[in-house]
């Protein structure tokens, strides 16, 4: 059995032990749901739930969710968890294994505000990553050409970089590191002025647009990326989504098969040029398959674990990168947002 964990944490586990032992869906989702719930509740305010008995008042939580999250409060194992572990004890190893990996991450550098297309500002974005347990948290919204994610111009981009500065005066010691999802263009360029790219923390670069291309196209275009000096992390990097999605304004994508490229010259510049392979943690994506992931680990490449949040809640995806990464076998110390984020820094900066 193992030891009593915070009730989020307990939550997660329980959804993972479903998963694995191929429980329906829907009973996973819940508890994945209500650790959302209480990563965005303050300690008092949850304190205050359980003592007034109003825990399950609250949307996505309900009564089996909810005596969880009690007896996990109290320093418990819940209940439910240890009937889990007693009936699934080989699946115990692995679940310890992702919750290792998970505590070893210090932040997350791919997330979205309401200064593009996520819902949230970016305060919010950023109190939700302080209450994971996080150190630091990039703030990477789209860039111009991406109209329909309401890219940021340069102009805008530049306000940006003031709120935050202004933002982690008030939240120091936890950072949002300054950054940017940057469409690679069809010639490989990177979608924003090499003076602003300069300043920023984190560049995540990724492929938006033309994601039919033929193979040859589409990797000579990520290599130029790849082996830009501002780009630090390969953002997303087949394309595909495993289903379909609501997007701003009421729009909806299909599901869409990966992209083709020469994924071992791409992965092969990744680890020649320091620019890490994003394990992309979105259900929708969860990119790139095992097989390039495998790849990608024996050629050498260094790996960001990331939610692309567009959304506080979503902020709690990292798990499902964690599961895929101890799946695969990638070692914590590849992972470059483990790291401080003053080691971090002096990487992306190099």
């Amino acid at each position: 059995m193992s030891d009593p964990l915070p009730p989020a944490a307990a939550l997660r586990r329980i959804a993972f032990l479903l998963e694995r032992a191929r429980e329906p869906t829907h009973r996973v989702a819940a508890f994945r749901t209500a650790a959302a719930v209480v990563d965005g509740l303050g300690p008092e305010e949850l304190d205050r739930r359980i003592r007034t008995r109003t825990l399950t008042d609250l949307r996505g939580i309900g009564p089996k969710t909810g005596a969880a999250i009690v007896q996990a409060h109290a320093g418990e194992v819940p209940e439910y968890l240890a009937r889990l572990e007693e009936a699934h004890a080989e699946l115990v190893p692995l679940a310890d294994d992702v919750a290792g990996y998970r505590a070893a991450l210090r932040g997350d550098l791919h997330a979205h505000s309401d200064w593009s297309d996520g819902g949230s500002p970016i305060r919010e974005m950023a109190e939700a990553a302080l209450a994971l347990g996080h150190d630091y948290l990039a703030l990477t919204d789209h860039s111009p050409r991406l109209t329909v994610a309401n890219g940021l111009s340069p102009e805008r981009l530049e306000r940006q970089l003031d709120v935050v500065a202004e933002l982690n005066e008030e939240l120091a010691p936890f950072r949002v590191l300054t950054g940017i999802e940057c469409d690679i263009l069809v010639d490989g360029s990177l979608d924003q002025t090499e003076e602003l790219l300069a300043r920023l923390d984190v560049v995540v670069a990724s492929v938006h647009s033309d994601l039919r291309a033929d193979s040859a196209a589409m990797t000579a275009r990520m290599l130029a990326a790849v082996e830009n000096p501002h780009t630090d992390v390969l953002g997303h990097c087949t394309g595909r989504l495993l289903v379909p999605r609501e997007q701003r304004e009421g729009r909806r994508q299909r599901p869409r098969p990966e992209s083709t490229f020469d994924a071992e010259a791409v992965f092969g510049a990744c680890a020649a040029h320091g620019t890490a392979v994003e394990i992309n943690s979105r259900p929708e994506r969860l990119d790139p398959p095992l097989r390039l992931l495998a790849l990608a680990l024996e050629l050498g490449c260094e790996f960001a674990i990331d939610t692309d949040a567009h959304a506080p809640g979503q902020l709690d995806w990292q798990g499902n990168g964690c599961e895929r990464a101890v799946e695969v076998g990638v070692p914590v110390d590849r992972v470059v947002n483990t790291r401080t984020a003053a080691d971090l820094l002096a990487w992306t900066r190099m």
